[in-house]
């Protein structure tokens, strides 16, 4: 009988090619994620009046969304690539659908954010007749901002999974309730840091669901996956940045129900959160590249699959023979 053969290399190469992404991708990642909580955070305080906090989340959604735009742009190359991505919509594209979330963000958030930048100049703005339109206009350009913000923070992680990318590919059914509450704890922790605590109620729930989503989502996702594809996670830089990513986030959420009602342990407290969620994307994306160079994380879950479908009676899905 043949001995079963362990697997150490495929010539020394990768089986997959890493996606060609620098980290303007997962910068773009993060800050998306940031706007769209953010817009979330303005909508919510939008309806209840609570002016000073829609106004810093309407500001920060916008300086989000901008950076965003300009590293996914900076990691194409031009502007006219981006451009070129909007000529058609793919609804089985994460990239091209989230070309259009984005863009439908961006164009809500601008509108708001713009009224409100000619109120803190008191009306200076050069809109001449269009001051009323624009006003009119802030209000419903909130809430279709709103109405983009929750997939413009998840679809990302829709996109990573949907590569072939080993560690990614495997974290598909749990990433996007990661990077969900990462977005969460991030806009809370940043609305804590800039808007004073009579008014930053709904921006520390938000934090602390955030914190609650991301540790026991995070934790679900590598329990979840193949213990082998899951290895990237733990090791490296990967790991150091997630170890990390865990760490401050707990120290934020725990800052934030002790004393948020502090305005230094609230800016405090959102800092934390704020680098707890780009560590989690750095991480997450950190990982994946690395998966992808190693082909043993592509062979070995593909072999586990495999050997769980052949002993299910499986044998008719796969090129390999089952003997």
């Amino acid at each position: 009988m043949v001995p079963d053969v362990q697997f150490t290399s495929y010539y020394g190469r990768p089986v997959v090619k890493p996606a060609p992404w620098s980290h303007e991708i997962a910068a773009y990642l993060f800050l998306g994620g940031l706007a769209g909580g953010s817009g979330l955070l303005a909508a919510g305080a939008q309806l209840t009046g609570r002016n000073v906090l829609r106004r810093n989340s309407r500001l920060a959604a916008l300086v989000a969304i901008v950076l965003s735009a300009a590293a996914l742009i900076s990691d194409l190359g031009r502007p006219e690539r981006f451009i070129n991505m909007l000529r058609t919509i793919k609804l089985t594209s994460p990239m091209s659908l989230g070309s259009w979330i984005l863009s439908g963000f961006g164009a809500g958030t601008a509108v708001a954010a713009a009224a409100e930048v000619d109120r803190m100049t008191g009306g200076r703005l050069p809109l001449g007749p269009l001051r009323g339109v624009l006003r009119a206009a802030e209000g419903p350009a909130g809430l279709e901002a709103a109405a983009f913000a929750a997939p413009l923070a998840v679809y990302t992680a829709v996109l990573l999974g949907d590569t072939a990318t080993p560690t990614w590919h495997d974290a598909h059914r749990d990433l996007p309730f990661v990077f969900v509450s990462s977005a969460s704890l991030a806009s809370g922790g940043l609305a804590m840091l800039t808007t004073p605590v009579g008014e930053a109620g709904p921006a520390r729930r938000l934090a602390v669901l955030g914190v609650l989503g991301d540790v026991i989502a995070t934790r679900a996702m590598a329990h979840r996956m193949d213990p082998v594809a899951a290895e990237p996670l733990h090791r490296g830089r990967a790991g150091t940045m997630l170890r990390a990513s865990e760490r401050l986030a707990v120290a934020g959420g725990v800052g934030t129900l002790l004393g948020g009602r502090n305005r230094a342990v609230a800016a405090v407290s959102g800092l934390a959160l704020l680098a707890a969620s780009a560590l989690t994307r750095f991480g997450v994306f950190e990982a994946g590249i690395e998966s992808a160079k190693d082909p043993r994380y592509t062979i070995e879950p593909q072999k586990r699959r495999l050997a769980a479908r052949r002993a299910a009676g499986i044998t008719g899905d796969s090129i390999t023979t089952a003997g």
